[in-house]
C-alpha cells in the first residue's frame, strides 16, 4: 500500500485534449498547475507536479518537472485526486432492471452490465469491489482494453443457503431433489446455492476456479429477498468456516451479507472478514469487529430520494427497517473505530447507478469531507488489499496520488476538501479522467 509523506508541493499543469483512451506507448504525461489530494493527508499538495510513465505515477513534486516525450496537460488551478473506489458494487446488478432478473437471461444482463461499465468510470470511479454477480469476462475485456470500465475484484456469484438471501427463485421451486437441475441463474453463474459442509466447500472452490478475488456469502436476512425475514441467521457456524477456510486456501478472504448482531457475531467468529451492510447491530458488535479487525462494508442508505422501490410489500417494509438504521450505524461505527469501507449497493435501477456520486457525497452527514475522500479512495484500497495475491492490480498502489501508484487519477473543477457536492455531479466537474495511465475524459481546452 503506497502512503505518501505529508509534504507542501505545488501545482500541476495540463494541456491536452482527448475523449477517447489513449496507448501511452512510453509517452510520459506532465501535469502542471494543480493542487494535488493524495488520497491520505488532508493538507493538499499546492502548486505541485506530476509525472506519468505509461500507467505508473513516476514522479510527484512542488518542483518543476521535464519529461521527455511528453504531453502536457495543464490543470489551471485545479484539484487533482486519486481515482475512486466503490467497495460494494454490483456490475451486472446495477443496470439491469428487475424485469431482466425475472424474464432476461445472460446474454441480456452481461450486456447491460458491460454498457454500464462505461458509465461507472466515467463517473471518476476507476476500481470497484464486485460482490455478487457473473463479471468475470467483463473484467477481462476491460483489462484487454476492449471495452471500458473501472478496475474490477470481482466476488463471483454470491452463495446463500436455501430459502437464503439470492434465492430468488419461485415460491414452486421447492422441495427439490438432487437430481433436479440448477435453477437458469445460479447455472450461469449470476448467483449459487450451497448447503452442508460438502456442498459449501465444492461451490466455493468452483468460485475461486471462475477467477474470484474473494468470496462472498450471505449469513443473514435481506431486504430484496422474500422468504428470509431480517432477523434469521443464515448458515451455521461450520458451514461459514468451511467458506472461511476455503478462501483461506487460497491466500484470500470472505465478505457476508448480514444485517444483525447475532448473525454478525457467529460471522466474525467464522472468520469473515468484511461485513456488508450491518445496519441493525449495536454498539457491543462493533466493539467486537473492531477487536477482530473486521471491516464494517456500508452504505449511505436512506429512505429519500434516492431510495429502492420494491413491488413486494414485505421487502418495501424491510428496507424501511434497515434505512432507520443508517444514522445510528455510521454514527457509532466511527465513534468505536471499526475500519469503514464505502460503497453504495445500487441494484436493479441504470437511473440509480447514474448517482454513484451522490451516493458518496451523502457520507458527509457523518463524515468530514476529507473523511469522505480518504474512505473512497486510500481506505477502500486497503480493503482490496484483503485479497493478497487474489489481487490483479499489484503492480502499483491504489487510491493514492504517490510515486510508484497507478495513475487513476480525477481533476476536479473545484476543491472537494472544501465541497465535497462537486463529486455528486461529476459529468460537470470532473474536468480529466484517467485510469492505467489512459485518459478517457478530457474536457480542458
Amino acid at each position: 500500500m503506497y502512503f505518501p509523506a505529508k509534504v507542501s508541493l505545488s501545482s500541476i499543469a495540463i494541456a491536452f485534449v482527448c475523449s477517447q483512451a489513449i496507448s501511452q506507448d512510453g509517452t510520459q504525461i506532465l501535469i502542471t498547475n494543480v493542487n494535488v489530494f493524495d488520497g491520505v493527508n488532508e493538507e493538499l499538495i499546492e502548486n505541485a507536479n506530476v509525472v506519468v510513465t505509461d500507467n505508473l505515477i513516476a514522479k510527484v513534486s512542488s518542483e518543476p518537472l521535464s519529461a521527455t516525450n511528453r504531453v502536457v496537460i495543464d490543470g489551471g488551478g485545479r484539484t487533482l485526486m486519486p481515482g475512486l473506489i466503490d467497495a460494494h458494487w454490483h456490475t451486472l446488478y446495477c443496470c439491469n432492471p428487475q424485469s431482466v432478473i425475472a424474464t432476461g437471461d445472460i446474454l441480456e444482463v452481461a450486456v447491460r452490465g458491460a454498457i454500464g461499465s462505461e458509465g461507472t468510470l466515467m463517473r471518476g470511479f476507476t476500481s470497484v469491489r464486485d460482490v455478487g454477480g457473473n463479471s468475470f469476462a467483463i473484467k477481462r475485456m476491460i483489462d484487454a482494453g476492449e471495452i471500458k470500465g473501472p478496475r474490477i475484484l470481482p466476488s463471483g456469484p454470491p452463495v446463500t443457503q436455501t430459502g437464503g438471501h439470492f434465492d430468488y427463485r419461485p415460491y414452486q421451486a421447492v422441495p427439490s431433489n438432487s437430481g433436479d437441475s440448477q435453477w437458469y441463474w445460479y447455472s450461469v453463474g449470476l448467483m449459487a446455492q450451497a448447503d452442508g459442509v460438502p456442498e459449501v466447500t465444492k461451490r466455493a472452490r468452483e468460485i475461486m476456479r471462475m477467477g474470484a478475488t474473494q468470496l462472498k456469502i450471505s449469513t443473514g436476512g435481506g431486504v430484496s429477498s422474500t422468504y428470509d425475514p431480517l432477523d434469521v441467521r443464515q448458515y451455521t457456524k461450520a458451514e461459514i468456516e468451511a467458506f472461511v477456510e476455503v478462501a483461506d486456501t487460497y491466500n484470500t478472504y470472505v465478505a457476508s451479507h448480514v444485517f444483525t448482531d447475532e448473525a454478525v457475531e457467529i460471522a466474525v467468529a467464522a472468520g469473515v472478514k468484511s461485513i456488508e451492510h450491518g445496519f441493525l447491530m449495536s454498539r457491543e458488535t462493533m466493539e467486537l469487529m473492531r477487536d477482530n479487525d473486521v471491516w464494517l462494508s456500508v452504505q449511505p442508505l436512506l429512505d429519500d430520494e434516492d431510495g429502492f422501490s420494491f413491488d413486494d410489500p414485505i421487502s418495501q417494509q424491510k428496507w424501511i427497517d434497515v434505512t432507520n438504521g443508517t444514522d445510528f450505524t455510521y454514527t457509532t461505527a466511527k465513534e468505536v473505530g471499526v475500519k469503514v469501507a464505502f460503497g453504495t449497493d445500487i441494484l436493479f435501477d441504470p437511473k440509480l447507478a447514474e448517482r454513484q456520486g451522490a451516493f458518496l457525497a451523502k457520507l458527509q452527514r457523518w463524515y468530514t469531507p476529507y473523511e469522505v475522500l480518504k474512505m473512497a479512495t486510500s481506505t477502500n484500497a486497503e480493503l482490496l488489499e484483503l485479497s493478497g495475491p487474489r489481487h490483479p492490480y499489484q503492480q502499483g498502489g491504489l487510491g493514492v496520488i504517490a510515486e510508484g501508484a497507478y495513475a487513476d487519477l480525477i481533476l476536479v473543477d473545484g476543491n472537494p476538501l472544501e465541497n465535497i457536492d462537486l463529486i455528486a455531479d461529476p459529468h460537470k466537474n470532473f474536468d480529466l479522467i484517467m485510469k492505467d495511465g489512459k485518459i478517457y475524459k478530457n474536457t480542458l481546452d
